[in-house]
């Protein structure tokens, strides 16, 4: 390997580590990945509801990482979040990565969220919570999250 990239993800959460990992070394095959996770505020809603709370969840989160770890070469910043969608719920991810030339920003493919889900976001839940309970899971926005389990 010839060189070596710092990459700051703007969370600590293991699937969003690992997920950025993965596709850090797809890009950069020969290249080392030192991958670093920092607990950055979203500035959103702890439930972001629409898609363009979601994406400004993101960007706040690469950008705070930016100011927090300016020695770095990318960051990033993803958020999942949910928006009501002809009667049903659609759930889906943003990620922005700004690096020193520049920014990108990506969306994931969006799904409906089951009725049992979205009746206990509307009640007041986090996507995460809505899964523990319906799935019988505990913290699995840490594990595989719903786009894990239902994508």
């Amino acid at each position: 390997m010839s060189k070596e990239l710092h990459v700051i993800v703007a969370s600590g959460n293991p699937v969003k580590i690992e997920a950025t990992r993965l596709a850090f070394v797809s890009m950069f095959p020969e290249t080392e990945i030192l991958m670093e996770g920092i607990g950055i505020s979203s500035g959103v809603s702890d439930q972001p509801m629409s898609n363009v709370e979601t994406l400004k969840g993101a960007a706040n989160r690469a950008e705070g990482a930016k100011q927090t770890r300016p020695e770095a070469d990318y960051w990033v910043g993803i958020e999942g979040g949910i928006e009501e969608s002809g009667g049903g719920m659609l759930a889906f991810a943003w990620m922005v990565i700004l690096g020193k030339e520049g920014r990108g920003e990506g969306k994931s493919a969006a799904f409906h969220l089951p009725p049992k889900v979205v009746e206990l976001i509307r009640g007041g839940m986090e996507l995460g919570e809505a899964d523990d309970v319906v799935f019988a899971q505990e913290n699995s926005k840490q594990s595989n999250g719903a786009i894990g389990r239902l994508n």
